[in-house]
């Protein structure tokens, strides 16, 4: 398991146990969105889901607030996702990245989200201080090369892209999950065309343009050594 730890606007922090995480996919509420997002998967090889929104149980372990992500290869990347984490009293939304194994995504994208980590931001905000104004929230990524900030965008949308929380959590009452412990990663928006998402460095940010907050998660990847055998 994992153990998390967010600090909330008013200074409080909340410490989680991850229990069970699970990653959306082609959860956008935008039909043309989503479409979109598949024939990004299907230039890398992915062959179309039979079922949307799918979701994918993910190890728990791999809920992660890193800093760095240890990849195998060169073909892998990131993706600007939002979070729901279920707490004893609460529930909390928090910006993530879900890390990929791009090659192995097209032999199964189950296995491909197993093969690197949930990267969380490190602060969150309460879902019921800002479910009214959800839908306006932005939801950006960028990637860099080399050292510095990632400042390439290839990423850029809002909340009103994808399927809204409570779609999710009444997905997670229905299936018993909603208990604390639970993070669900909500699925992502598209890629800008042109962008390398192969980059070694990835910036995800989530901003509330009521109050100008903003839920930031950045790493880089850092390539394991060559096997032996």
């Amino acid at each position: 398991m994992s153990q998390l730890t967010f600090t909330l606007p008013d200074g409080t922090v909340e410490n989680v146990e991850v229990t069970t995480l699970l990653n959306a996919g082609y959860a956008g509420r935008n039909q043309e969105e989503v479409a979109s997002h598949i024939a990004e998967l299907a230039e890398l090889g992915v062959p179309a889901p039979t079922t949307i929104p799918a979701l994918y149980p993910i190890s728990p372990y791999l809920a992660q607030q890193a800093t760095t992500v240890s990849v195998q290869h060169g073909r892998t990347s990131g993706e600007a996702e939002w979070a729901l984490v279920i707490i004893d009293d609460d529930v909390l939304l928090t910006v993530a990245c879900d890390h990929t194994d791009r090659d192995l995504e097209v032999h199964s994208v189950a296995w491909s989200k197993n093969a690197a980590p949930d990267v969380l931001g490190s602060r969150a905000w309460r879902l019921s201080e800002i479910a009214d104004r959800l839908d306006d929230i932005t939801l950006s990524a960028w990637v860099g090369e080399g050292e510095g900030e990632p400042s390439t965008l290839i990423q850029s949308g809002t909340l009103a892209d994808l399927l809204a929380p409570k779609y999710w959590l009444d997905v997670l009452r229905e299936r018993g999950l909603h208990t604390p412990g639970t993070v669900l990663v909500s699925g992502t928006i598209s890629m800008r065309h042109g962008v390398n998402q192969f980059a070694d460095a990835w910036k995800v940010e989530m901003r509330d343009p009521s109050t100008g907050d903003a839920l930031t998660c950045s790493y880089r990847t850092v390539r394991m050594p060559a096997p032996i055998g």
